[in-house]
């Protein structure tokens, strides 16, 4: 038994290495940035709706990220979606990225903090985010109350008015916390977040659920998407943009 121990320790740190080793040969993922031929009607749209406000993506990195819709890896849907809308978002509205599940790890607390705010809330930040998104595997567990408690406590230091947050996740919290239940709490005391939170390709009721309660408490959006135009309209809805607009802008495979 103590030599069948030894073996799979041996075994689980050599794993761990290759992996590190592997993620440091990752290339450079390029990107395209699309530019829409009605820019000012975008801009003065998303303008309107985010006035007092700064916008906070948190991107899910799972490794559930990888599993396909036709086809596709979700984390590559995400990514080029996110490609197509970020840059139409005004010069004049800060955003930034936190993302999750970046890292893979061995225990609890690790799978469990790896949660990091990759891009600082800036203006023009859209080649930043982007850059970050393409340059992210997606490895680990899904941390989504974590990441709120950092978003909200750190990520928003120094900013005054409406704290917009949204989450893009593909599953449900795996870290024994509720997102629901720290949102319940966390609005007694204020009335400054809103939290959209977009379902992607979830099929659980108990995570639908807790998500939506999420988005729900601080009177955000909740919105299920299981493909990549479900996904570009739930982001175009979250930022502002209106129908008549996003349906003149094409999504890229």
């Amino acid at each position: 038994m103590r030599i069948k121990t030894i073996f799979l320790i041996i075994t689980l740190t050599f794993l761990g290495i290759f992996l590190c080793q592997k993620g440091e040969s990752e290339p450079n993922y390029s990107y395209k940035i699309y530019t829409p031929q009605n820019y000012s009607e975008v801009t003065k749209n998303v303008a309107k709706t985010q006035k007092d406000g700064e916008i906070l993506f948190i991107v899910d990195f799972s490794n559930s990220m990888n599993d396909l819709i036709d086809g596709i890896p979700k984390v590559d849907i995400a990514r080029n979606t996110l490609a197509e809308i970020l840059p139409k978002i005004p010069a004049d509205v800060k955003t930034g990225l936190r993302i999750y599940g970046h890292k893979s790890g061995f225990t609890y607390y690790q799978g469990c903090q790896a949660s990091s705010l990759s891009v600082p809330l800036g203006y023009n930040n859209a080649p930043t985010i982007l850059g970050s998104l393409y340059g992210t595997r997606a490895v680990g567990w899904t941390p989504i109350t974590y990441s709120l408690k950092q978003a909200i406590d750190k990520d928003f230091i120094g900013v005054k008015g409406k704290k917009h947050i949204i989450l893009l996740t593909d599953g449900g919290e795996n870290c024994d916390e509720s997102p629901c239940t720290y949102v319940i709490n966390l609005m007694k005391t204020r009335d400054d977040v809103k939290i959209d939170v977009i379902a992607f390709d979830i099929h659980d009721v108990e995570a639908n659920n807790q998500l939506k309660c999420t988005a729900l408490m601080t009177s955000g959006k909740f919105l299920n998407a299981n493909s990549q135009q479900d996904l570009a309209n739930s982001l175009f809805e979250t930022i502002g943009i209106s129908k008549d607009v996003r349906g003149s802008i094409k999504i890229p495979n």
